[in-house]
């Protein structure tokens, strides 16, 4: 790795705020969406924002590896990892949560990354061993409360929930059992930079992909956070199948109550013939 985390900042900002500029032209301005799967949507925002970002990053660095939303790529020692527009459905209906998600990955750990809400006018970053900041100079560090019941959680949806139906309506009810309450937000990569940035106690989701975490799994570490598997497991940004992420103090009581009660019938259901 020939350029330390901090010196690529800069151009993860500029990377990201071009894209986010790409966003903001066709958002409320849409001629309509595709369908990818169910539930699953892209846009031409989606697209050309990858397409910017692509460009930029393999005229800077043309010996990287690439991990795009839309036209995919393959993990290397150096590997780019982008969502190009996380939160399509919000974007596609007018809503403005959504952002685009950079993170660089080096030998497998998350090293920097970039959370642009361009509608929000936030962005959120960090690099190893330097810290997590918002809007430039905000110092992003996790909240306090220290148990559950004072938490304020927030969560997702993948796009099999038909299937996971059951799991993900139990994990549900036991997070609002044991918690202040549960938002849920549609943009996983603003999810986690809120925890980060204390805004919010805990995050779990089931089937997030690469995209989602890379950015924000660097951010939760240097903002004093714990980032882990359902089970408290090492987290692997490659294969994020589960995550929680947490300012620390709540993780293990999120996982005991919420998460891991329901991890075999995720996996049972998620390995049945279709």
């Amino acid at each position: 790795m020939s350029e330390s985390a901090r010196e690529l900042l800069p151009f993860i900002e500029e990377t990201a705020r071009a894209a986010g500029a790409v966003h903001m032209r066709h958002f409320r301005n849409l001629a309509g969406y595709e369908e990818k799967g169910a539930n699953n949507l892209v846009t031409v925002a989606d697209r050309e924002a990858e397409d910017e970002i692509a460009r930029r990053i393999r005229a800077r660095f043309p010996d990287h590896s690439l991990m795009l939303e839309e036209t995919g790529g393959a993990a290397a020692e150096n590997t780019w990892i982008v969502d190009p527009l996380d939160g399509t459905t919000n974007f596609a209906h007018g809503m403005n949560i959504f952002a685009v998600s950079i993170g660089f990955v080096h030998r497998g750990v998350p090293m920097a990354g970039g959370i642009f809400a361009p509608a929000l006018g936030d962005y959120y970053f960090a690099a190893r061993g330097e810290g997590a900041w918002r809007n430039g100079d905000q110092r992003m560090h996790v909240s306090r409360p220290r148990t559950l019941g004072d938490a304020l959680l927030v969560t997702g949806f993948p796009y099999d929930r038909r299937v996971m139906l059951d799991p993900l309506m139990d994990m549900m009810k036991e997070a609002l059992r044991h918690s202040h309450g549960v938002l849920r937000l549609g943009a996983a990569a603003l999810d986690i930079a809120a925890v980060a940035a204390g805004d919010l106690d805990g995050f779990y989701e089931y089937n997030l992909m690469p995209w989602d975490v890379a950015a924000g799994a660097v951010m939760i570490e240097e903002a004093g956070g714990r980032i882990t598997d359902f089970t408290g497991g090492v987290y692997d940004v490659f294969h994020p199948l589960t995550t929680v992420a947490s300012n620390g103090h709540v993780h293990d009581e999120l996982m005991l109550r919420v998460t891991r009660p329901f991890v075999e019938e995720i996996m049972r259901r998620r390995n049945a013939p279709a």
